[in-house]
Order: structure tokens, then C-alpha cells, then sequence
């Protein structure tokens, strides 16, 4: 190797940890997908459904820059089906299906018989209309199953990529079976891998428990492909990269930018192409293959090479072997042999050149960063890149909580057997009790603590809604489940205290809350909704975002987070009456043009927590008479109305030029107040309160 390439390495290697390759944005992206698994499990749970998701690829390894711009894949899997390798894995009372190949079945992919859950024997005769009957009067499960189900769920938005069926470009969803028991084809891995360097004895006992899972894709011209599925090793794979130190990982990362921007210029055909798997894959051979010594920071190009040359070896047999499963050629439908020749040939110029092509990746601006000098350059953790990582991974997973939280508010008020109050009860139960089961993780204990805190305010303003309602005095315990709510987050459970205590008339209790909240709503707290809705200008606060660099935890990330303030229905007493056109904002034929997100939340009043803020402290000194208080109040929220710098990060904007309409009306600006229900209603012309206010107001205007 050229002497030039011990100091390349070291510049490449203090490179890529700026831009989010490094052990602290890693670690940080295993932790927070597995913290969205176990919030997407318990939530699943919650609903009755015994399903199990996972995180697989580039954004949960930890193999991923910005400038990649990775998606995010996502697998599912139903429990209630019970996959039988053999007739010993029959189990009664479940539904069977037992792995089947024939002697004309492709490499890594088998067909699934139905068998009988009430005795061992094979299903012959159904009426569903996703299996297929044979000739020998076996019946099949076809993985078209999951096709339709995801065509009929997403409509025009389904886009499917082999297995998965998707509704973003950003997202891979691939609903799949779970197998305990591991094939032989890949078992034999097992015994290939006793002979190297790599993966340890440790990793290799910890994946003989990993299991794999058949998702439904079928070999492309097979006869069968409508009931073929594919196994893969998806949780061995996972377990392999987490085991990776950083030099390994910056290997694969440069791979898949040279494979984003190089090797695409060679794919003659169009349907051939070089995958972030083929990268992956060339990895793993080549860290079994290559002594640990190697791996080290002053040899990184040294390893980058050594990728290439597995690939280069490959390429030049006509084979692309899988890592595990034995058998299995990854150039079989991906790449034809004009398109090999030609990435072979690509690969060999850039060992040849010495890897100069470094200096002309455009991700993350590699090249030119590389060719900066050393004291351009700046250590992580705490540059823009890193931060703006870790601010993006803290807001996201809090934001997948609030969905979930959301969908569970959904479900509970739906519920035609009992009132909500007695349904939050039975699910904070159910919930404090799976946080007593030995298998629940420490993922998910964060996760229901989080959400018990959550649906403990809701239950404390249901209560005390009825109470104020009827006029009826508050129970003993009533405070003590709003003490437990409170630290959800920086802002909305204080804020709905507020609110209450406005509600009740004890203005001066009202005014204490909110100036303690408008003590903590600083620049560095950021927004946060769980309603499936992005702001215009979805920027997250620079000081937010160096916060996070240092502070991780649940407990520290919750002190810079403002989530939206949500009333209920059943809550609407404890909300200002003005909100509860919110609650009631459909007009006509609106509900009919809500989409899926929307149907829940469009029955509630929701606001961003800074602008609700405001209009609290204007209802609350206009109530106490402090007329200045009450009219800076009023033009932080006209500043917020009349900045689209501004109004344009918030979530719900229409809302919010409501309640500055509300003010404006309440200081007696009457065509103030309309102009701001006209342009509400520029942003949003159906399902909008302001329909309500603005016919109210040109009634008055013409008597």
C-alpha cells in the first residue's frame, strides 16, 4: 500500500466522525431505534395485537451520514402464526405453516403448507382467497397476502420494492414470519465460520438464538413466486453490525458512498443494480478473512481496499455469495454479466489511481474535507453535523411517542363500553403491570413510564372536567395524578394546569403556572407534535440540537422538549371555551375530506405549547387586571401571527391564528379578528374552527 495512505487514514477517520461516524452518533442511533421498537411493541400490545417490530439497516447501524440520506427500514412480524420447520414445532391451537421446498424451489426460499391447529395434519381444502391449492390437494399461503393489505391500506401511496410495501420512498415497511429454528442452509454457517477471524465465539453463541424470519418475496421467474418466501437473517446480520467497532463501520459508510455516486455510473442496465447490501456483505468476507490487526484507524483506506478487492473477487468469478445463507448468489436478478465486467473494471481504476476518487465524493462533502487542512477540521461531538444528528434522532423517537400516545387517546375515547375515565384506568393497569414482567427491557420501561405519565394528565383532566361540568368539588387524590404527569415535558401538562385552574376561576394559580412555564420556554426547548403533521419550515433549535450532543437520557432530553397541548373531549371543561370550536371544528361534508391522521386529533383542540401559552396569559391578566402583562401577552402572539418565519414552524398555525382572532376580538379590533379567521382559513378550509367565528362575526357585523 502507497506510504501516503497511514496519514490519508487518519485525516479520512477524524473526517467521518464529523459528519456522524463516530461512537457517540452510533450508540446513539442503536439506542433511540431501539427505543421506537419498544414504543411501536407496547403500543401494538396495548391495542390486542401480538406483533413484534424491528429496525434493520443503515439508520439503526449506525451506517449513515446526512448526505446519505438513508431510509428507514421496518419489519414486522405476527406472533400468532407459528412457523414449523419441522412436525416437532407443530403447535395446537395455532395457526401452522410448515416450511416446504421442492426440488425446483430457488436457493433461500421456500413455500408455507397450511397444517391443521387442531391436530398435526395438513390443511386440505380453504376457502381464503390468498392460498393456492396444488395438484396434490396441499394448500399454500401466498405472500400476496401482504401485498394486498398494504395496496388496499395506502392506496395510490403504495409503493412496493420486493418485500417491502411502503407508502414513502423514506420508508421501508416489510411485514414478515418469524422462524425459531434456524434452516440448514444457514446453520452451516455456523461451521464455516469456526475458521477465521472474525465474528467471535461470543457472537456466534448469541446468534445460534437470533432465529430468521421469511418475508414474502418470491424469486423473480420462478413458476411459484406469488407463494414463495424468502428467509433472511435479518437479526444475525443486525447482531453482527452492532459487534463492529468504528473502522469497520467507516469502511462500510465510504462503501456506500462510493456505491451512491461511483458504481451507479457503471449500471448499463436498468433494472441491474449494486446494493448497500453487496456493500455489506463484501464487509463481512472481508473482516472474516483479514486479520484483527488490520483494523485499525492509520489502515482505514488499507481496508476500504481490501472491501473493493472482495468485491473485485466476486465480480471476476460471476458469483456474489451471501454471507450466511449458504447457496445464495446476490448477483442473481440484480446485476447481469455486462454490468459486472463494467463495475470490475471501475473498481480496479480506483485501486490503481491509489483511491483518489475519496477526493471527489460529493456526500457529506468528503472530498472536499479531505482536502481541507487539519486544523479546518472539527472533533466531534460538538460541530453543527453531530449535533444536528442527535438533536433529529431525540426529536423523532419523541415524536413516535407522542403518535403512539395519540392512537392510544384515539382508541380509549372510542370505547362504547365504558366512560374514558374507566377505560385510562384499566390501561394505566395494564400497563404498570407489563412494567412487572421479567421480559420487559429496559427500552420498554422508558417508554410506559412515559406514557402512564401521559395518560395520568389525561385522566386528572377528565375528572376534573366532570367536575367543573357539574360543579361538583375534587377528589382528594386529584393532584397527586397531576403531580405525576407534570414532567412529560417542559410545557403541555403545566399548561393544562394552567388551563384547569383558569377554568375553576383561580386566576392567581393560573398565572403562578404559566409564569414558571414561561421561565423554562426558552430557545433552546423544542416543539414537538405526535399528530403526523410537519411545519412548514421543520427546523429543529440550534440550541436544542447541542443539547442533546451531551444529554441523552429520557429524564434530561424531556427539560428541552415542548410537546403540543391536546383537550379531549372529555377534557373540554378544562379548556377555554373558545377552544372547544376546536373540538367541534367540522362543518358540512369536512369529516369526509380528513385523512387517516387527522380522523382522531380533529376531534380535539390541539395548539403548539408557546402560542397556547400566550393566550392563557392574556385570558388570565385580562381576568386579574394586569393590563400590561395582558397586552404582552397579546403581541407575543401577534408577533408570532404576523412572522412567517415564525407561524411557519408551528403545527397547528390555523389554530393559533384562531385563538389570536379570539384576542383581537376580546380588545375589540372586530376586523382584526376576521382578518386573522380569513387567513386561518387560507391555510385550511375545511375542518377549521374559524368557519364557526367568522360566520358569528359577520352576523354581528350586519346587526
Amino acid at each position: 500500500m502507497p506510504a501516503f495512505f497511514h496519514h490519508l487514514s487518519e485525516v479520512l477517520y477524524q473526517v467521518l466522525e464529523c459528519v456522524g461516524v463516530n461512537p457517540w452518533v452510533v450508540e446513539r442511533r442503536h439506542h433511540t431505534f431501539l427505543h421506537r421498537e419498544a414504543a411501536w411493541d407496547v403500543h401494538v400490545h396495548q391495542e390486542g395485537h401480538d406483533r413484534t417490530t424491528f429496525h434493520f439497516g443503515s439508520q439503526s447501524e449506525g451506517t449513515t451520514t446526512p448526505g446519505l440520506q438513508s431510509d428507514t427500514d421496518q419489519l414486522s412480524t405476527q406472533n400468532n402464526i407459528n412457523i414449523m420447520f419441522s412436525w416437532a414445532d407443530w403447535q395446537q391451537g395455532r395457526m401452522n405453516l410448515l416450511m416446504v421446498r421442492e426440488e425446483d424451489t430457488p436457493p433461500q426460499h421456500y413455500l408455507l403448507q397450511g397444517i391443521r391447529s387442531d391436530f398435526p395434519q395438513p390443511v386440505t381444502h380453504t376457502d381464503h382467497p390468498d392460498c393456492v391449492t396444488d395438484s396434490q390437494g396441499r394448500v399454500f399461503y401466498s405472500n400476496m397476502t401482504v401485498v394486498r393489505l398494504a395496496a388496499e391500506a395506502h392506496g395510490d401511496r403504495h409503493i412496493r420494492h420486493g418485500p417491502s410495501n411502503s407508502f414513502s420512498e423514506d420508508w421501508d415497511f416489510v411485514d414478515a414470519l418469524y422462524c425459531k429454528t434456524l434452516p440448514s442452509e444457514i446453520m452451516s454457517w455456523f461451521t464455516r465460520m469456526q475458521h477465521g477471524y472474525w465474528p467471535s465465539q461470543e457472537t456466534l453463541q448469541a446468534a445460534r438464538m437470533c432465529g430468521c424470519f421469511l418475508v414474502p418475496d418470491g424469486h423473480h421467474g420462478s413458476v411459484n413466486q406469488d407463494i414463495e418466501w424468502r428467509i433472511t437473517p435479518n437479526l444475525i446480520e443486525r447482531l453482527l453490525m452492532f459487534s463492529l467497532n468504528m473502522v469497520p463501520i467507516k469502511c462500510m459508510v465510504v462503501l456506500k458512498m462510493l456505491k451512491k455516486q461511483e458504481f451507479v455510473k457503471h449500471m448499463k442496465c436498468v433494472n441491474c443494480k449494486f446494493t448497500t447490501f453487496h456493500c455489506k456483505t463484501a464487509l463481512f468476507f472481508t473482516l472474516h478473512r483479514t486479520q484483527q490487526t488490520v483494523w485499525i484507524k492509520s489502515r482505514l483506506i488499507e481496508c476500504i481496499v481490501k472491501c473493493l478487492q472482495t468485491i473485485l473477487e466476486f465480480l471476476n468469478q460471476g458469483e456474489y455469495p451471501h454471507f450466511i445463507v449458504e447457496g445464495v448468489d446476490l448477483f442473481d436478478g440484480k446485476l447481469c454479466r455486462e454490468c459486472q465486467l463494467s463495475l470490475e473494471q471501475a473498481i480496479q481504476g480506483m485501486i490503481q489511481d491509489d483511491m483518489h476518487v475519496l477526493f471527489h465524493l460529493q456526500s457529506d462533502d468528503l472530498g472536499q474535507r479531505l482536502m481541507a487542512l487539519p486544523h479546518e477540521v472539527r472533533s466531534y461531538p460538538g460541530n453543527d453535523v453531530n449535533a444536528g444528528i442527535c438533536g433529529k434522532l431525540a426529536k423523532d423517537m419523541f415524536e413516535q411517542y407522542l403518535r403512539r400516545v395519540r392512537m392510544a387517546c384515539s382508541r380509549l375515547c372510542s370505547n362504547d363500553e365504558a366512560d374514558v375515565y374507566t377505560s385510562l384506568n384499566n390501561e394505566t393497569t395494564l400497563l404498570e403491570s407489563l412494567l412487572a414482567d421479567a421480559r420487559t427491557t429496559q427500552y420498554d420501561t422508558n417508554y410506559i413510564k412515559f406514557i402512564v405519565k401521559c395518560l395520568m394528565s389525561v385522566k386528572a383532566s377528565v375528572t376534573i372536567s366532570s367536575c367543573i361540568e357539574f360543579s361538583q368539588p375534587l377528589p382528594r387524590n386529584i393532584w397527586q395524578l397531576y403531580g405525576e404527569s407534570l414532567d412529560t415535558d417542559v410545557a403541555s401538562s403545566k399548561l393544562k394546569l394552567a388551563s384547569m385552574h383558569y377554568c375553576g376561576g383561580e386566576l392567581q394559580r393560573a398565572a403562578s403556572v404559566l409564569h414558571e412555564v414561561e421561565f423554562d420556554l426558552d430557545d433552546s426547548v423544542q416543539p414537538v407534535c405526535g399528530c403526523g403533521i410537519k411545519p412548514y419550515k421543520d427546523e429543529l433549535s440550534k440550541a436544542f440540537c447541542e443539547y442533546t450532543v451531551l444529554n441523552d437520557s429520557h429524564e434530561q432530553l424531556i427539560k428541552k422538549l415542548a410537546f403540543c397541548v391536546r383537550f379531549l373531549r372529555e377534557e373540554k371543561f378544562c379548556a377555554p371555551q373558545f377552544l372547544w370550536c376546536e373540538i367541534y371544528r367540522a362543518a358540512g361534508d369536512d369529516v369526509d375530506h380528513r385523512t387517516a391522521n387527522q380522523r382522531d386529533w380533529m376531534d380535539w383542540a390541539q395548539v403548539d405549547a408557546k402560542p397556547f401559552m400566550l393566550y392563557l396569559q392574556y385570558l388570565t391578566y385580562r381576568g386579574l387586571g394586569v393590563r400590561h402583562r395582558q397586552m404582552e401577552a397579546f403581541h407575543g402572539l401577534e408577533d408570532i401571527v404576523t412572522s412567517y418565519d415564525k407561524l411557519d414552524q408551528l403545527y397547528h398555525r390555523e389554530t393559533v391564528i384562531n385563538l389570536f382572532g379570539h384576542c383581537c376580538e376580546l380588545e375589540g379590533i372586530v376586523q382584526a379578528a376576521l382578518h386573522a379567521y380569513n387567513a386561518s382559513l387560507l391555510l385550511r378550509p375545511r375542518n377549521n374552527a374559524a368557519n364557526w367565528h367568522k360566520q358569528r362575526l359577520e352576523l354581528m357585523l350586519d346587526n
